[in-house]
């Protein structure tokens, strides 16, 4: 199986028998029910749809609350197999994506580094962009001009390592900081 759905449960920190200090986020990944199997004939392609986070009270449609498809190779799956951390092993490489924090509407210092204008002397420049446009030719602002907007919220995918692993609970340990609040869906896919 190419990978597994998770809950983010927050951040804490190991110590390596060499005294290292090791920064790790916390995902709890509950075992994931395989929905629907795709297949090369009937779809196109062959892949699986897991579902994650039952619902307590599911309707006719629904029975989960997250519903990811990932690509595969065999067919060793089938409807109604459970996918669990087992897969994992300790200091195995993986892809993590998840959903960052919100900020709402920010503007261009904190939203793109930008530095201030000066405080006194009678100066009206605090925390404004500045000039923004060229001159009369070409007569406009350029497209993709860093400028005050929404930040945040964007999908964010790293490259990290498993560093910790707990068959019996269900916990991975992901070195270093994973993007997204507590409780948000984490998507961990294999290296290929």
């Amino acid at each position: 199986m190419p990978g597994i759905l998770g809950k983010k449960i927050g951040m804490t920190r190991i110590i390596a028998d060499d005294g290292r200090v090791i920064p790790l986020t916390v995902v709890q990944c509950e075992p994931n029910m395989v929905v629907q199997v795709k297949t090369e004939e009937k779809d196109g392609y062959p892949a699986v749809v897991l579902g994650f986070d039952a619902l307590k009270r599911p309707s006719k449609n629904r029975k989960f609350r997250h519903l990811r498809e990932f690509r595969v190779s065999d067919d060793s799956l089938k409807t109604g197999d459970s996918v669990k951390v087992d897969q994992f092993e300790s200091g195995e490489k993986v892809k993590i994506s998840s959903i960052s924090k919100g900020k709402g509407f920010q503007g261009v210092i904190k939203r793109h580094n930008f530095a201030r204008g000066p405080e006194t002397h009678g100066s009206h420049h605090h925390r404004e962009p500045g000039s923004i446009g060229a001159c009369a030719r070409p007569g406009r602002v350029h497209k993709g001009k860093k400028m005050p907007g929404r930040m945040g919220s964007d999908r964010k995918t790293v490259k990290a390592e498993i560093v910790y692993l707990d068959l019996e609970k269900n916990l991975l340990g992901i070195k270093g900081g994973v993007a997204g609040a507590k409780g948000s869906l984490i998507i961990i896919r294999k290296l290929k």
